[in-house]
């Protein structure tokens, strides 16, 4: 299994100026390559090859007056814009034809130099490395300050270099995992665990814990509205608009950065305290196009989800994913009785048949667990009523 791990860089003004130079090349032969596959698909011929285009747009465009300036980066990163459009064409016809599962993707767009992320991949044969000082030595830029926040667990295998809507910098190393390290980090439990994601409560589990939300953006409105308000004024084309720009999207970047930390410290919690782990597929989109939708988006359901699902396939955990037209909040948990849909407002309910008091959120997380089938035995062995995948 492969890993991302992510430092901050803190380049120098010079060598900001090569990162820059080194984004506009890759952007400008990612574009070109656009340009040919689409000219391709209007004349009705045959999308060139990637040694075609790497011949036209890299080789022999060197040589030209007009695109002469590729010569000053790293060729690896010119190659690599190309793979990344041979990829985004095959995701989306895969996407069309329906072997790509998720949502349909678009053919792959036009990159612009006033896009909030841009980026260039360096592989091992671009000859970058890690110096006995701990900077980043990269072609054609020169040795990199980084933050390290931790140490890598093997040699990467790829970096790429990251310019986010705020101006940072990044360095995102790709490595692969240890099972046996992954294994020795979080053994084995007796535990599984139902998760019913809601807003009063992010998550309420099916043992009785209930986990606030947050509420990061909520919290944030204030600030975010003075920084949008500063940025309406400042004339445009201005290099105080440009720094208002920054300033705003430093404070999304906040908002952003605490949801996911807090994400990753709660998924990480779940997984190593638990061997199966059970939560509902939720129409996030959906959900997102209601009056709810600020509250949706701020509490992040889907990158939690995603957090939770890897890192069960990381440790070896079991992770189930029940349909989301399962009624959860319909069904007793004790006797199984459905007592019909119920108003969001209505947070207790009594059972007719049983008499047994529920809490909605509490008795869900319930049904989910129960809906997954999950039971860990003695031998960690996870026992389900019906064929569940691992990770769905």
């Amino acid at each position: 299994m492969q890993l991302r791990y992510g430092f901050r860089l803190y380049p120098q003004p010079g060598q900001r100026i090569a990162l820059a130079r080194a984004f506009g090349c890759a952007r400008v032969v990612f574009n070109d390559a656009v340009r040919a596959r689409e000219e391709a698909r209007r004349q009705n011929l045959p999308f060139p090859k990637a040694a075609e285009l790497s011949r036209q747009l890299i080789t022999q465009a060197k040589r030209t007056p007009g695109r002469a300036w590729l010569g000053e980066v790293s060729a690896v990163v010119l190659q690599q814009s190309l793979r990344d459009v041979e990829a985004a064409y095959r995701n989306f016809f895969a996407s069309r034809t329906g072997e790509r599962k998720g949502p349909r993707l678009g053919a792959p767009r036009l990159k612009s130099r006033k896009d909030r992320r841009q980026s260039i991949r360096f592989t091992a044969n671009a000859r970058w490395s890690i110096t006995p000082a701990g900077r980043l030595s990269l072609p054609k830029i020169g040795e990199v300050r980084v933050a390290w926040s931790r140490p890598l667990p093997a040699v990467p295998s790829s970096v790429t270099v990251i310019k986010d809507a705020a101006g940072r910098y990044f360095a995102s190393f790709v490595v692969d995992a240890d099972p046996l390290a992954d294994a020795a980090r979080m053994p084995d439990t007796g535990q599984s665990i139902g998760i019913d994601l809601g807003l009063t409560h992010f998550a309420v589990l099916s043992d009785g814990t209930k986990i606030d939300s947050p509420r990061f953006l909520r919290r944030a409105e204030k600030k975010l509205k003075k920084a949008q308000q500063v940025l309406s004024r400042k004339q445009k084309g201005s290099k105080n608009r440009k720094k208002a720009r920054r300033k705003v999207a430093r404070a999304h970047a906040h908002v952003a950065n605490a949801r996911r930390e807090f994400h990753h410290q709660l998924s990480t919690k779940l997984i190593r305290e638990n061997q199966a782990v059970a939560v509902e597929n939720l129409a996030v989109k959906a959900l997102a196009r209601t009056r709810l939708a600020k509250s949706i988006h701020d509490a992040g359901w889907s990158q939690f989800v995603n957090m939770l699902a890897y890192k069960a396939q990381r440790y070896g955990r079991i992770f189930v994913k029940i349909g989301r037209f399962e009624p959860t909040s319909q069904v007793c948990s004790t006797c199984g009785h459905p007592s019909g849909p119920k108003p969001l407002h209505v947070r207790e309910w009594t059972c007719t048949a049983c008499g047994t008091l529920h809490n909605r959120d509490h008795n869900a997380a319930i049904n989910v667990k129960q809906a997954a089938g999950l039971a860990v035995t003695a031998c960690r062995a996870p026992v389900r009523p019906e064929p569940v995948s691992g990770i769905a």
